[in-house]
């Protein structure tokens, strides 16, 4: 299966993904790749061609009705990616369904709820930044694991209502779905554990309801089970709990990597000539949170960009690519610019399938920066920003650790 001569094998590792992007790139808009177990591919990273792609129906979401090999079996459990297939959720589905199950979450993710919960992101940002404080001088902290992490985890646990006890278990199956280095046997065994997980969590809170949309979920599908069945409610928790916690980490690590790695940019923002919304847009662009996002399945050959998908193939977004396409920004596309006039991206992604977290994602960042740099303004790298250590994925564009000094000795 496949076609390594002519594919770019995507590195399982995520060593370099902006590397990788611009290799993509370099062969046209959109290049065919090779996923883990040999699995022909496309990802598309020419900024107008996703754009297209997103909004063009010939892509579509649901493997079970559009992805012939995974219908005949011939992708079976031993794909490395199975995950991403078997989720029951919005991102899934397509046409009625999506939009029965994304009208479930909406709303609670408008402008304004999500403004409505900025002292919720201001307290938990405090109360992480108080913790933070009581590193030593000199003191080498990992501010992924203490603060760009715990931050969006933290804030859409207490939306859904995940008591601090099973919080752990129910997003540890979200970080290793992201894992594109490990084994299938891994894979598959995470899917199970994290949909046991999430069951746990479903029956825990049947019994012990409260004012979060969890309990919000499970009341629309006691009143009406044609609703929301068992599958999608899990597979809606697999999505939210997990995007809503990767995606922002990864955002608030890049930002913070990138500032760092440019002082000048940084006086800017902390001076107020340039805003703190400016920062993240810009973070946004040029360090798209996600790197390849799985999967869109073509329902008909398409000929597109000089390339001919075969019905049923397996598609990608490369944001990361789209990110930094010279003939979209320019030919300094690829520099960090927080002044750049024109910073708008498709990292949240278009049309239908747009984020519905894209709103309060934006207030958390523009909360925590401005945020760690008035509590810290010592802070610094502990290692060359080229040290730092990527995630080990080809699917998302964040950080293993990062290693910062809060204050100097």
């Amino acid at each position: 299966m496949g076609e390594p001569a002519e594919s770019i094998v995507l590195d399982p590792a995520g060593t370099d993904v902006r590397a990788e992007a611009a290799r993509l790139r370099a062969r046209g808009p959109i290049a065919q790749v090779e996923l883990p177990g040999g699995v022909r591919a496309w990802s598309v990273v020419g900024h107008e061609m996703v754009r297209e792609v997103l909004a063009d129906p010939r892509f579509a979401k649901d493997a079970h009705q559009h992805w012939p090999a995974f219908i005949s079996g011939e992708i079976g459990d031993d794909f490395p990616l199975i995950g991403w297939v078997l989720m029951d959720n919005m991102t899934t589905n397509d046409g009625a369904a999506h939009g029965r199950l994304r009208q479930l979450t909406a709303k609670a993710f408008t402008l304004r709820r999500s403004e409505a919960m900025r002292p919720q992101v201001v307290r938990i940002t405090e109360e992480l930044l108080t913790d933070l404080a009581t590193a030593g001088p000199g003191e080498v902290v990992d501010l992924k694991d203490r603060f760009a992490y715990p931050l969006p985890t933290k804030v859409i646990c207490e939306l859904f209502g995940v008591p601090e006890d099973r919080r752990r278990a129910v997003m540890r199956g979200g970080e290793v779905n992201t894992d594109t280095s490990i084994s299938h046997e891994e894979a598959l065994a995470n899917v199970e554990e994290w949909h046991q997980a999430m069951q746990d969590l479903v029956d825990f809170k049947k019994r012990e309801p409260g004012d979060d949309l969890l309990s919000k979920l499970i009341d629309v599908q006691a009143e009406d089970g044609s609703r929301l069945s068992d599958s999608e409610l899990a597979g809606t928790l697999h999505l939210m709990l997990g995007a809503g916690s990767e995606t922002t980490t990864n955002l608030i690590s890049r930002a913070v990597v990138a500032l760092l790695k440019h002082p000048d940019q940084l006086e800017l923002a902390l001076s107020g000539e340039v805003s703190w919304d400016d920062v993240v847009e810009e973070s946004l662009r040029v360090e798209s949170p996600i790197a390849q996002l799985p999967f869109r399945f073509t329902t008909e050959e398409v000929h597109i960009a000089g390339v001919t998908i075969p019905r049923g193939d397996p598609v990608l977004m490369g944001f990361v690519g789209a990110g930094r396409d010279f003939e979209r920004y320019g030919p300094d596309a690829e520099r960090f610019d927080i002044t750049r006039e024109d910073k708008r991206h498709l990292s949240f992604g278009h049309g239908v399938h747009h984020c519905i977290g894209a709103p309060l994602a934006r207030i958390e960042a523009t909360v925590a920066l401005p945020a760690l740099f008035a509590r810290f303004p010592d802070l610094a790298l502990a290692v060359a920003p080229e040290e730092v250590s990527p995630a080990p994925t080809f699917l998302l564009n964040g950080v293993d650790t990062l290693p910062v000094v809060l204050k100097r000795k």
